[in-house]
């Protein structure tokens, strides 16, 4: 019996990992589970952010804290980017493959 590839890869793309949603936190595909990583990372990241300029609004505005505030704002453009960049490039390879179907 021949197992058509493109037909496992679309669903492997496409259908839930484990058929079902438990709750609505879970992701439906792997594809929804980067997209929810890379959020978990940007949120993360802006967490980081936040301390450091609350740190500068309390009055300990030393060049070192300005300099490190900055860094994290240009890791953050950084993530964001890589995050965009990533996804799209995911989901243009899976349109591509569901389209040679």
């Amino acid at each position: 019996m021949t197992v058509d590839t493109n037909y496992l890869l679309n669903n492997l793309a496409a259908a839930p990992s484990a058929g079902r949603r438990e709750t609505n936190a879970d992701p439906a595909s792997w594809y929804e589970a980067l997209a929810h990583a890379w959020g978990n990372a940007l949120d993360n990241q802006a967490t980081r952010i936040e301390v450091r300029a609350e740190e500068l609004q309390q009055g300990a505005d030393s060049p070192s804290q300005i300099t490190m505030l900055t860094a994290e704002s240009l890791r953050m453009s950084f993530m964001a980017q890589s995050s965009s960049t990533s996804t799209n490039s995911v989901g243009e390879s899976l349109q591509t493959m569901a389209r040679k179907n």
